[in-house]
């Protein structure tokens, strides 16, 4: 299930404290510093961008984020992309991408976050490193197999909230494919929401109702550390 779990903890919980600018800039570095700064030619990138446009995000700090990223600007960007894996209560996998300028005051505090579960263990051979692209049609009979097949995708899944009368899914492509499927369900017809490299879970644990609500805590708690970008964990 990847980081689907906590999309909408997640949207709730930035508004409130006044993290969705934050987040969103982070994501157009991170997009602008993994591929070109031309969010025509980098599909991550445009998605990005588009959703912090949506969040009202000006159109300056959008530009210094890409160029950022990019490593345009005359400071130099210092912060890295890293990598962490552990285990959350009930024995669920977990993998978190920090983005950090201090490794040294990171990851104290990501111990800290994990004293209910297992940092440090060995959890990525648990996990597929893949391309996903989100995106809804307008008409909700589209068959999602199908639709993946013609657009080179390897799977799909249905998204977990759609807007009435439509279709949405959860496209899993090829790490080097991302831009292909998602210009081949744009000229579909299909509104593509996110296109980025993540990871999905081998075997998917699930839980009792009061188990999840124990590990949903603990992913959120995860997700709200200010270096934390994105938080992945194998939960039906």
């Amino acid at each position: 299930m990847g980081r689907q779990w906590l999309q909408k903890v997640r949207e709730e919980n930035a508004a409130r404290r006044g993290k969705v600018s934050t987040k969103l800039v982070r994501e157009i570095t991170v997009a602008a510093k993994s591929g070109t700064p031309d969010p025509a030619q980098n599909s991550r990138l445009a998605m990005a961008v588009e959703v912090a446009r949506k969040a009202s995000v000006s159109a300056a700090t959008i530009e210094r984020a890409i160029k950022k990223g990019a490593g345009l600007l005359d400071e130099k960007d210092q912060s890295e992309l890293v990598t962490f894996e552990g285990f959350a209560p009930h024995h669920v996998p977990v993998i978190v991408e920090v983005m950090t300028e201090n490794r040294n005051r990171t990851v104290p505090e990501l111990r800290v976050l994990f004293r209910d579960g297992q940092w440090g263990a060995k959890v990525g051979f648990l996990f597929q490193h893949v391309g996903l692209v989100e995106a809804t049609h307008p008409k909700a009979d589209q068959d999602l197999e199908g639709v993946a097949i013609e657009a080179g995708a390897q799977n799909v899944e249905p998204l977990e909230t759609t807007p009435n009368g439509q279709s949405g899914g959860r496209f899993i492509t090829d790490r080097g494919d991302v831009d292909l499927v998602t210009k081949s369900l744009q000229s579909a017809g299909w509104h593509v929401t996110a296109a980025e490299l993540g990871y999905v879970g081998k075997e998917n644990v699930e839980l009792a109702p009061e188990q999840r609500v124990e590990v949903l805590k603990f992913l959120e708690a995860l997700d709200d550390q200010d270096d934390v970008h994105r938080v992945y964990a194998a939960l039906r």
